[in-house]
């Protein structure tokens, strides 16, 4: 296994990229593989809801090593690329709609395209998390060929026994009202302390409300909406490429017979259901956020079967 864990993350620096979605412009961030480490994939993460890219997935928090996925991949050998969706961080924000699921995974086929491009590959690996994981299920129901394996975090199918959605549904009617929604630190605290307080860290909490809060100060509706009216959107018999679902133990976004009922009718046989003990929704905020990066590594290193029936 090639793991050079002595490699210093201050030392692993990124590049910003731009995809064109039409005229609209849409941030990349990219960090290569480590010095010294063998090239394994590439990998994209796709944010939720309410935070984008940078600050979910390349966080630096003091004495809590490997905040960063991105690092936290890049010394184990993979190329990480992350997206701002529309409407979110440093992307464009400057039409009036509200962002939803759809939109997302449009940003997701740009995106694709320009990373295929520009690192001469011809399949990512793709991670999305809660309403990144619909959009990133959504795109790969349309573009399967671009994707060699695909993770599915905090995700919600039909919406049936999900505690979160029957309390943001109580607020549907403001969300409807307007394109976006107030971002603040109360929102960012109110998201880790939703399901079970106390999964996540004060200190973490901080730093990283601190710097989503740098890039936005309101974010989109339109992904609360959808899944508030427009469950379910995707349909798990066209989703055909290996495929993991990830569970926190105490994640309120999805019922867990929500998420089987999903997970049974993927048609690819190489599939995984992960519980993710003492975990609650953002995964990889949580206490136990080495956890999660062991789970999604032994997926995304899996070695590929040899035999398949004819």
């Amino acid at each position: 296994m090639n793991t050079p864990l002595h490699i210093d993350e201050s030392s692993l620096s990124g590049t910003e990229h731009w995809a064109y979605k039409g005229d609209i412009k849409l941030f990349l961030w990219n960090k290569k593989h480590a010095p010294g480490t063998t090239y394994r994939g590439t990998i994209l993460f796709i944010h939720g809801s309410s935070w984008c890219s940078q600050p979910t997935f390349d966080l630096d928090v003091p004495g809590r090593p490997f905040s960063s996925v991105m690092n936290w991949f890049s010394v184990r050998g993979y190329d990480t690329w992350c997206l701002d969706n529309e409407g979110y961080g440093r992307s464009d924000k400057n039409r009036s709609i509200n962002f939803g699921i759809t939109n997302g995974a449009e940003d997701i086929v740009a995106a694709s395209e320009y990373i295929l491009r520009n690192d001469g590959i011809g399949k990512i690996l793709l991670y999305g998390i809660s309403a990144g994981a619909l959009k990133a299920s959504l795109f790969t129901e349309w573009h399967p060929e671009r994707v060699s394996r695909l993770a599915l975090d905090a995700f919600v199918w039909t919406g049936e026994g999900s505690p979160t959605l029957v309390e943001r549904r109580k607020k549907l009617p403001e969300y409807q009202a307007s394109n976006r929604r107030p971002f603040t630190r109360e929102v960012i605290q109110s998201v880790f302390d939703r399901d079970l307080p106390g999964t996540a860290e004060p200190s973490m909490i901080d730093a990283f409300a601190t710097a989503s809060m740098a890039l936005d100060t309101t974010v989109p509706t339109g992904t609360y909406v959808d899944m508030c009216t427009k469950l379910p959107m995707v349909n798990p018999q066209k989703v055909v490429v290996p495929t993991i679902i990830m569970r926190g133990e105490y994640d309120g976004i999805a019922g867990s017979d929500d998420l089987i009922e999903f997970f049974k009718k993927l048609p690819n046989s190489d599939k995984h259901f992960a519980f993710m003990p003492g975990v609650a929704h953002a995964s990889f905020q949580q206490t136990n956020y080495l956890l999660v990066y062991d789970i999604l590594y032994a997926f995304f290193s899996q070695t590929a079967p040899k035999f398949k029936a004819t």
